[in-house]
């Protein structure tokens, strides 16, 4: 099914959402109010459903309106840089590229890819939204990113998965816990130890849960925390220890933490890139994707 729209009329949306008002959005689109009005409702007709709600003082979007705000922002800024990127060749390309991606995975994988993209490409800018597992890929299912960095485990069919890495989870804890003296450890060495963890909402716990009622392994989950960073926090704290993704964990000699293996059995999440099935990605996203993918086989 095709859904036929003008740009304009996508800028007209976008202009009356962003302004709050059609006066308003007209003046900066340089058009009359009555065109604008039809721009609105040509791209409502196209799409089936109201986008904005209108009274005599106020204008909004409404919940399907806000949920394509972003869609179209991205559609336009890519747009707008496809269009002054054909006048430029090489290093001088411009655009935008957005991704979504784990902040543990985004701290672990771009810097040096960002790094490398930035010396061939200094003039394509890249927007990086670092969300849960579960926003990342929803970001990735509506379109307001070209492409994700994420746990596998997501059963949608309009998502292709291509991996990454392995990252098992690991043990953290103070320099001086009991724990400590062990190069290594097993599951069934945490049960005495108060434990700090991510929250049961969380894509990591769902995927620790589950591989440790396969073992029968269960486990003294103390403190419950949103985010890695802070179970981190608590465990130089000293207020336990910490099972974690080794992507999380410092890296290099921290002056007051250790990490450890955890064997018997080892438990992972595989990192990988989360593509829309049948999407295409444009160049420079395609170019960045292929640079990601190529700098963490080699490692």
């Amino acid at each position: 099914m095709n859904i036929n729209c003008e740009i304009l009329d996508l800028r007209a949306f976008l202009a009356v959402v962003e302004l709050q008002g059609f006066h308003r959005a007209a003046d900066q689109l340089n058009m009359s109010q009555p065109a604008l009005s039809r721009r609105i409702q040509k791209l409502e007709q196209a799409i089936g459903a109201p986008l904005l709600e209108r009274t005599t003082r106020h204008v909004a979007a409404t919940a399907l309106g806000t949920e394509l705000v972003p869609l179209v922002q991205r559609m336009l800024e890519e747009f707008d840089g496809s269009l002054f990127s054909m006048r430029e060749l090489g290093a001088n390309r411009g655009g935008l590229v957005t991704i979504a991606c784990l902040p543990t995975a985004a701290f672990y994988f771009l810097p040096s890819v960002i790094r490398q993209f930035n010396q061939e490409y200094p003039n394509i800018r890249l927007r990086i939204l670092d969300l849960t597992a579960t926003d990342a890929l929803q970001a990735v299912a509506r379109g307001e990113v070209e492409f994700g960095i994420n746990i596998m485990g997501s059963s949608d069919s309009d998502l292709v998965f291509e991996r990454l890495a392995e990252d098992p989870f690991v043990l953290a804890a103070k320099r001086d816990h009991p724990l400590a003296e062990k190069k290594e450890v097993r599951w069934q060495d945490l049960e005495p130890y108060p434990l700090i963890t991510v929250h049961r909402s969380s894509a990591n716990r769902t995927l620790l849960d589950a591989a440790l009622a396969r073992s029968n392994i269960k486990l003294n989950w103390f403190y419950e925390v949103t985010h890695l960073s802070t179970s981190l926090g608590l465990v130089e704290a000293g207020l336990g220890i910490s099972v974690l993704p080794k992507m999380a964990t410092p890296q290099g000699e921290h002056p007051f933490l250790i990490t450890r293996p955890i064997r018997n059995p080892e438990i992972s999440r595989t990192i990988g890139i989360v593509r829309r099935r049948g999407g295409t990605l444009s160049p420079a996203a395609e170019h960045f994707m292929r640079m990601l993918i190529g700098a963490w086989r080699q490692t």
